[in-house]
């Protein structure tokens, strides 16, 4: 079996156990996430943007940080690739994948973004990601720049492998995750 058959294994069990996730247990990931946020920044004298994602199916909503913070989001182009663009009071449209993002005129540099919050389908204790297989997350990732950016995965607990996931060479490990159980750094 090759890693894509592998990796698309893996996605089906694990859609299949987000299914399951409780809205306490969704909420509880959220307080978790604005707790981290919120501790994490406090080191830093020049917050930036944070960047998120519009959640899909069954991801956890975490957009209620724009209540406290700046906020960017994602928008994937035809070429496929992801850029950053600030999420101010303007209609969202669609991107090149259907996903709701923000059409402004510029998108932000890794400079300008303090933190990425990535959702996961599971990730693993060495900080695999299993996302949709895009591969969007990694390629803007695979950039120097933009890998010295703070990036954290948001899931419920019972979505974390107790095994290693199928790791791909274009993987990239995240700096951590965090769960409704655990921060996990």
């Amino acid at each position: 079996m090759n890693i894509s058959e592998k990796k698309k294994l893996e996605r089906n069990k694990f859609r299949k156990l987000r299914d399951y996730i409780s809205l306490n247990q969704i909420e509880n990931v959220e307080k978790n996430v604005k707790l981290f946020v919120k501790s994490y920044l406090r080191e830093y004298k020049n917050i930036g943007y944070i960047a998120i994602y519009w959640p899909l199916k069954n991801e956890v909503d975490i957009r209620s940080l724009k209540e406290k913070y700046s906020l960017a989001l994602p928008r994937c182009n035809d070429k496929k690739e992801l850029l950053f663009y600030p999420w101010d009071e303007k209609p969202l449209n669609k991107d090149s994948e259907g996903i709701l993002s923000p059409i402004n005129s510029f998108p932000l540099s890794y400079e300008q973004i303090s933190i990425i919050l990535v959702p996961c389908l599971s990730v693993d204790k060495n900080l695999i990601r299993l996302g949709y297989g895009g591969g969007y997350f990694d390629k803007l990732r695979r950039d120097k720049n933009w890998s010295n950016v703070p990036c954290f995965g948001v899931l419920a607990s019972n979505c974390v492998s107790t095994i290693p996931l199928t790791k791909a060479v274009w993987d990239i490990p995240l700096t951590g995750f965090i769960t409704e159980k655990e921060i996990f750094v």
